[in-house]
């Protein structure tokens, strides 16, 4: 019953909001969406993969884009990992909307 993100595969809903499946390129001069990579949202993040300092700075900016809170923005998986899931906390379509706005059409 996962209502799925129309044509964004990188996004569908949850029982509090959405999950979000983000493919991380830490270290980039600025960050910013650049597309589409596998299934996720490829994201250029302007920090360094450094005790977290990653993690900390993609939560902080979801919640910054979706004007949301940071703690409506949780990491679910991917710690370690370049490719990591976010829950959440806002409906599937200012998700969406935002994805459409952000995102760079492939």
């Amino acid at each position: 019953m996962a209502d799925a993100g129309g044509p964004w595969p990188c996004v569908r809903a949850a029982r509090d909001g959405v999950v979000l499946d983000v493919s991380v390129v830490p270290g980039a001069a600025r960050t910013e969406p650049v597309g589409l990579h596998d299934g996720a949202l490829r994201l250029r993040l302007a920090a360094p993969p450094v005790e977290g300092k990653a993690n900390d700075a993609l939560l902080a900016w979801l919640a910054a884009e979706l004007r949301c809170p940071r703690r409506a923005v949780t990491l679910l998986r991917g710690a370690t990992a370049r490719r990591k899931q976010v829950a959440i906390a806002v409906p599937m379509a200012e998700v969406a909307a935002w994805l459409a706005r952000r995102v760079p059409a492939a």
